[in-house]
C-alpha cells in the first residue's frame, strides 16, 4: 500500500478501496473546485397516479430498487440502539445472495453486532461511518475485508454532496409515514425526533425507502423527509426498540471530579466574557456536558442573560431553558431523551436542522462558525492540542466523530475531560489517533486546571487575574503522569496494515487507523 505525509505529519494511504484520495493539506487549504453531485431524474409516470407507494415487503423494496453486488446502502441512526430496521435489512440483504456491500450508516452502535456474521461472509465487504463497540473491535483488529472510513456528521454530507459516496439505495427508518413516503420522526411508538442525518440520503440517493410502523393517511404532516424524493414505501410491525431509541431522561453526572470541571468551564465562559446577552452555545448530552449546562443556566438567571439559540442534540435540559425564555430557538440535528422529542413536536422555536445547514463544511456557509462556545470530550488530547476522539490508547476503534470536528468551528471550542480514565492518563505525548489539528482546540477543562491554546492570546488576556485555574498543558500531564504511576502504555500496531482511515471534514485524509496486535 502506498502512503505519504500529509501536512500533519501522519502517513496516509493514496487509495483507499480503490479510489484516489487526497491527503490532507491543513485548515482551509482545499477549495474544492467542481460542482455538487446531481441526483438521478426521475418522472411522476414511472410511479403510482394514486400516490400510493406501498409495498408488500422490504425484500420487494430492495429487489425494485435493484439491489446488486456492490451497491452502497444506507442508513440513518436516529433510532440508536434501538434499531432493528438495520439489522432487518441486511438479513433480506443475506438471504438475497448479495455480496460486497458498502455500507454507509450515518453512525452505528452495539445492536449492530448483529452484522458482524455477514462482514465476515462478504455481504458487507467495509464500513463508511462509525464502528462502535463490537464493530469497533473487529475493525481495530483488522477481520474487516475493506477499509473504514470515518467521517464527523457534516463530512457524510460533504461526501455524499461533492460526488466522493453516491447512494445506490438509502433505506430510512420513518417512525410515521404516509402512502406517498412523507415521513416524520416525531410521532409513532419509534419516535426519535428530526430525520435530518437522512435528508442527504433522500435527495441524492438513487432509490429511497421508507421504512415505518406507523402508517398516517397522506399528508404525514409535518413531513421531515419529503414523498417526492422516495421510491417506496415498506411497512413493518417495528424499526426498533423504543427505550432504546431514547431514554426518559439523560442524568448529570454525580461524579465530583466531573461536576468540577463542568463548573470550571462555566466560570471560564462568564470570565471569558462569552457568557452575554445574546450569545449561543452548544453542549453534548454526556453527564459532564448536562452539568455545564446546569451551572451556566445558573449563571444566565443571576446575570439576567438570554441566549440568541442553543445548537443542540437536545436534552431535557435544553427544553427547559427554551420553555423558561433563556433561549429563543434551540436548533437541534438530533434529539437525545423524550423531552426533546415532544418539544420539537409541539415548540415553533425548537427547529429540526440537517447536516446541510450546520455543518457542512463545503457550503455557503453553516451555523457552527456562528456559535460562540462549544463544550466537548474527547477520548485523548496531546500536549500540542492534537484531540482524537475515536480511539483510545489501546488503539481500538470505540466511538464515531459525529459532529465533533464540525463543532470545532465554533469561536471558542472547549474539551471537558478527566485527566486521567481508570487510572490511564488522557494527556498524552502525541495522539494514538488524530481527529482534529491543535489548531482548532482552544481550550482544555480538567478537574486540575484549565490549559488554554497559546494560538488564543486572546483568551488568555481575558482570563488573566480572573481568579481560574490557568495552568501550562504540560504541568497537568506531568502532575497526570505521576498519579497515575507513569505515562501510558502504547498500543502494538501493525504500521502496515491500515484498517480505517479518519477524514477531516473538507473530505481530505487526516490520520490513518492501524490494525491493533493482540
Amino acid at each position: 500500500m502506498k502512503m505519504l505525509l500529509n501536512k500533519a505529519g501522519r502517513s496516509v494511504p493514496t487509495h483507499v478501496n480503490g479510489q484516489l484520495e487526497m491527503p490532507y493539506a491543513g485548515v482551509g487549504a482545499y477549495i474544492p473546485q467542481k460542482n455538487k453531485a446531481k441526483p438521478k431524474v426521475t418522472t411522476a409516470a414511472s410511479y403510482p397516479a394514486d400516490g400510493n407507494k406501498i409495498l408488500p415487503s422490504l425484500k420487494d423494496a430492495l429487489i425494485k430498487a435493484g439491489i446488486k453486488d456492490g451497491v452502497t446502502i444506507s442508513t440513518h441512526h436516529h433510532l440508536r440502539n434501538g434499531d432493528l430496521l438495520t439489522n432487518y435489512m441486511f438479513d433480506i440483504v443475506h438471504e438475497l445472495g448479495i455480496k460486497g456491500v458498502r455500507w454507509f450508516p450515518s453512525a452505528s452502535f452495539p445492536c449492530h453486532s448483529h452484522l458482524i456474521k455477514y462482514l465476515e461472509d462478504g455481504t458487507i465487504h467495509h464500513i463508511e461511518g462509525s464502528m462502535n463497540g463490537p464493530l469497533g473491535e473487529f475493525t481495530s483488529y483488522g477481520k474487516m475485508s475493506g477499509m473504514g472510513v470515518l467521517r464527523s456528521h457534516g463530512g457524510r454530507y460533504q461526501s455524499v454532496q461533492d460526488g466522493e459516496v453516491h447512494i445506490d439505495i438509502a433505506v430510512i427508518a420513518a417512525p410515521t409515514a404516509d402512502p406517498f413516503g412523507n415521513a416524520n420522526g416525531l410521532t409513532g411508538k419509534a419516535a426519535c425526533g428530526g430525520l435530518g442525518f437522512a435528508l442527504a440520503d433522500s435527495e441524492y440517493a438513487d432509490n429511497v425507502i421508507v421504512v415505518t410502523d406507523n402508517l398516517v393517511p397522506f399528508p404525514c404532516v409535518p413531513w421531515q423527509i419529503q414523498g417526492n424524493n422516495v421510491d417506496s414505501v415498506v411497512v413493518i410491525e417495528s424499526l426498533g426498540d423504543s427505550s432504546k431509541i431514547v431514554s426518559g431522561t439523560t442524568e448529570i453526572t454525580k461524579s465530583p471530579d466531573r461536576l468540577l470541571i463542568a463548573e470550571l468551564v462555566a466560570k471560564f465562559i462568564e470570565s471569558a466574557g462569552i457568557l452575554k446577552d445574546g450569545f449561543s452555545f452548544q453542549a453534548g448530552a454526556g453527564g459532564t456536558a448536562l452539568a455545564f449546562a446546569m451551572f451556566l443556566k445558573e449563571r444566565m438567571k443571576a446575570l439576567n442573560i438570554k441566549a440568541s439559540f442553543i445548537r443542540g442534540g437536545s436534552t431535557k435540559y435544553l427544553v427547559e431553558m427554551l420553555e423558561e425564555g433563556l433561549t429563543g430557538y434551540i436548533l437541534d440535528g438530533q434529539t437525545f431523551d423524550l423531552h426533546g422529542v415532544r418539544s420539537m413536536g409541539v415548540n415553533p422555536n425548537h427547529i429540526m436542522t440537517s447536516p446541510f445547514t450546520s455543518y457542512n463544511y463545503h457550503g455557503k456557509g453553516n451555523f457552527a462558525s456562528i456559535i460562540d462556545a462549544v463544550v466537548l470530550g474527547a477520548t485523548e488530547v496531546d500536549v500540542n492540542f492534537n484531540a482524537n476522539v475515536v480511539s483510545h490508547s489501546d488503539g481500538l476503534l470505540l466511538h464515531g466523530i459525529g459532529g465533533w470536528q464540525n463543532c470545532l468551528f465554533a469561536k471558542c471550542s472547549i474539551l471537558a475531560i478527566p485527566t486521567f480514565r481508570d487510572r490511564i492518563p488522557v494527556i498524552v505525548d502525541e495522539v494514538t489517533t488524530l481527529c482534529a489539528p491543535g489548531e482548532m482546540i482552544d481550550v482544555i477543562v480538567t478537574e486540575r486546571g484549565i490549559a488554554i491554546n497559546p494560538l488564543r492570546q486572546d483568551l488568555l488576556d481575558a482570563v488573566k487575574d480572573k481568579g481560574l485555574p490557568i495552568r501550562d498543558i504540560r504541568d497537568i500531564q506531568k502532575e497526570t503522569d505521576e498519579i497515575c504511576g507513569g505515562k501510558p502504555t502504547k498500543p502494538t500496531l501493525d504500521k502496515e496494515h491500515v484498517v480505517a482511515v479518519v477524514k477531516w471534514v473538507d473530505g481530505t485524509l487526516l490520520d490513518s487507523v492501524y490494525k491493533v496486535v493482540k
